[in-house]
């Protein structure tokens, strides 16, 4: 994929890059983001390898890692990705994504999750964008709902999870024919 940058006047998304290293070691260090995520990114060396992998998935194509910035602040507040992207089916997953707590209940998520689905709709004409989330995140699974993403249904004993329990996987997905919709419901109740 080529370079992408997607803003608005709320939020910057962008490639993550080493120079974001020190601003996501400070981001990330609250226990409270992690319980549900693959990662814990709780000291520099963890964030370290986390980047530095997200550079080379990047660069293979594989996955597309973003810095979520805070146009208020100028701060970074969290990442978000693409992942499982397969261009020549037209479809890809929008994951992974984290904030700093101070950001949760704001706008941030809302208007990231707009720009990604537009780019993803409106430039790549994606026909599939799904999301999935951990069945015991309620707190994901109602924001992903909010957006209007639809349930597809939950892949059981999906993952294992990094403290070694089973992860049962809930599924969503917007396709392109939900896009108008979708996009509508941003501008009138969401944005």
């Amino acid at each position: 994929m080529k370079t992408i940058n997607l803003e608005n006047e709320i939020v910057q998304l962008r490639p993550v890059q080493l120079a974001d290293i020190d601003a996501i070691t400070v981001a990330a260090n609250d226990p409270r983001i992690w319980p549900h995520l693959s990662v814990t990114l709780l000291d520099r060396t963890s964030v370290e390898n986390y980047v530095k992998k997200a550079i080379a998935e990047r660069e293979q194509g594989i996955s597309y890692m973003f810095a979520v910035i805070d146009k208020k602040t100028g701060e970074l507040v969290g990442c978000t990705s693409f992942l499982d992207i397969a261009l020549t089916h037209k479809r890809l997953e929008i994951g992974s994504t984290w904030y700093t707590p101070s950001v949760w209940r704001t706008a941030i998520n809302t208007n990231c999750k707009f720009l990604l689905l537009q780019y993803c709709f409106e430039e790549l004409q994606l026909h599939r964008v799904q999301i999935k989330t951990g069945h015991e995140n309620t707190r994901s699974q109602q924001a992903i709902e909010r957006i209007g993403a639809q349930k597809e249904g939950v892949l059981r004993n999906h993952m294992i999870k990094k403290e070694g329990t089973i992860r049962h996987t809930v599924m969503y997905s917007i396709i392109l024919g939900d896009w108008p919709q979708v996009k509508q419901r941003f501008i009138d109740q969401l944005l």
